[in-house]
């Protein structure tokens, strides 16, 4: 008789919420195929072809002019107040966070330190790229144009490539490339793509962005997706780095050299969900086995022989047991004192009454 217990379907929910017992072994880290160099070469080429064709003021400076008199935020007013909302699903601040705290819980449950590293080194190449683009090119954004039809390059902006359009790229890509199974890598990535297509389209429409801006943006997050695999080697040995610093401190927290504050403030992060529990040298040495029984007393004679004729050991006075069992003091008997408290007046004639007032007239 089957005695296996039936979850419901929020159990098994929170059952896949639960942290796991250890870190799973079918994680599988992506690797540069031959389809993913053609992508990124074909990426690269797009790039270079866009910042050639607004270096040389081509058809595509014409385009982003043109729009930019079209003016679509005059043109559908009433979408103003939701693209305004939806162009922050783009602002590199609030979706790291949001995506850092998501795979922060994923690293938890996981027992891995990947997710956070390649966040943290996806996000690195894009302030690098895209930066030095940026301070390179300087180019001026719709708003601040001064010459009709000209590139406003080399100007002192930083609007080519798009920011927000990159990030959106890189921030909602690196979760379908952090996916564990097939069918949500490419869920995510579908989602990721709309996000940034729309993120880039919104610029358009709020006059913050060239179209020639987005299309680089789209490209350069690209990129960087693409070009992932390749930094897995590093990722790797940064986190074994990680865990072996941890095992170092968890070592000096058990041989007793780290400062006790210290020791409590670092032991929960140590501790791996319970895996592992500070244990220090005193308690080790406790658990290896029983302890000696203590030495007997040394007779005050012996102490005397050892210490010579010159050093004659101080007695000790001895301890004083009484033979009533001690009371506490809510048991103990309540003493009144006999007598008055009042102090004696010394001054005061021995004969004379006290000055009391008369009665009855």
């Amino acid at each position: 008789m089957r005695t296996d217990q039936i979850l419901t379907r929020l159990e098994r929910v929170f059952a896949r919420l639960d942290r796991e017992p250890e870190r799973p072994a079918h994680l599988q880290t992506p690797q540069m195929s031959r389809h993913r160099v053609v992508l990124l070469g074909s990426t690269l080429a797009f790039y270079l072809a866009i910042v050639v064709a607004v270096l040389t003021t081509s058809w595509l400076v014409r385009l982003d002019w043109q729009v930019m008199f079209f003016r679509p935020y005059e043109q559908w007013p009433q979408l103003h107040a939701f693209l305004d909302y939806l162009v922050v699903l783009g602002q590199r601040g609030p979706t790291a966070v949001m995506v850092a705290a998501w795979l922060g819980w994923r690293s938890w449950r996981q027992h891995t330190l990947r997710p956070l590293i390649t966040l943290g080194v996806a996000l690195l190449l894009l302030n690098i790229t895209v930066g030095a683009v940026k301070l390179g090119l300087g180019r001026l954004g719709p708003h601040y144009a001064t010459q009709i039809g000209s590139a406003e390059l080399f100007a002192g902006g930083d609007i080519f490539p798009s920011g927000h359009t990159a990030n959106a790229v890189v921030t909602w890509g690196i979760l379908a490339y952090l996916a564990s199974t097939t069918v949500t890598r490419r869920v995510l990535s579908v989602v990721s793509a709309v996000v940034s297509l729309s993120v880039g389209a919104t610029t358009v429409y709020l006059g913050t962005h060239w179209v020639s801006d987005v299309l680089l943006g789209w490209s350069a997050g690209l990129l960087i997706m693409l070009a992932l695999p390749w930094f897995e080697p590093l990722i790797a040995g940064a986190e074994a780095r990680v865990f072996a610093l941890r095992e170092r401190l968890r070592r000096r927290l058990e041989t007793g050299t780290v400062p006790v504050p210290v020791a409590t403030a670092l032991t929960p992060l140590l501790s791996a969900g319970g895996k592992w529990q500070l244990r220090l040298a005193g308690d080790a040495a406790g658990a290896a086995g029983p302890q000696e029984p203590a030495a007997a007393p040394v007779p005050a004679t012996a102490q005397a022989a050892v210490a010579g004729p010159g050093h004659a050991p101080v007695p000790r006075p001895a301890a004083h047991v009484s033979g009533r069992p001690h009371l506490i003091r809510s048991e103990r008997t309540p003493v009144t004192p006999v007598g008055s408290r009042r102090p004696a007046h010394t001054e005061r004639p021995a004969g004379r009454a006290a000055a009391r007032p008369a009665t009855g007239g």
